[in-house]
């Protein structure tokens, strides 16, 4: 009977450890919780963008713009790697203070974490230019999700952000 009684106490106490483990650990939880991955689909109309958005995503698409001269062997290793904490930083200062509601909110970060896988598969291999472009990649929609003068939207974009919705 005590081996019955030891054996459930472990299957509880394994059961309990792998809830912890799975919760995951928001770094601004005061933002609304979504899914990881979950695509959003584009608004009807493009979400406002606060300062603190149109901030970081600048910052982004700069440095973004900047690692072209890289692509193109024109930039050091150095300075690239100068270009993707730039990123980081740019992250996560929009972490910290960009307030969206619970739509925009998850759509940024459908972005912002493939943006950071990219970053951090770059950082462990400078040469891997398929890195520069999934970052590319990861924030290519932002400009059909959001109201940014300093994204503009091409034309197929606006296009396929009615369609989508």
């Amino acid at each position: 009977m005590k081996l019955v009684n030891l054996g459930i106490a472990l299957a509880c106490s394994l059961g309990l450890a792998a809830a912890a483990q799975a919760s995951p650990q928001h770094p601004h939880e005061d933002h609304a919780p979504h899914a990881a991955n979950a695509p959003v689909p584009a608004p009807a109309q493009r979400w406002a963008t606060d300062a603190p958005l149109r901030e970081g995503m600048g910052r982004i698409h700069t440095a973004l713009g900047e690692l072209r001269h890289y692509e193109m062997g024109h930039m050091s290793q150095a300075m690239a790697l100068d270009r993707v904490a730039t990123i980081e930083e740019a992250t996560s200062y929009l972490f910290a203070h960009c307030k969206l509601a619970p739509d925009a909110d998850a759509a940024l970060h459908g972005m912002l974490g493939p943006l950071l896988t990219a970053t951090q598969t770059f950082k462990k291999n400078p040469q891997d230019m398929a890195a520069v472009a999934a970052m590319r990649d990861a924030v290519a929609q932002y400009p059909r999700y959001f109201d940014d003068p300093q994204w503009p939207v091409e034309a197929g974009s606006a296009q396929a952000a009615h369609d989508a919705s």
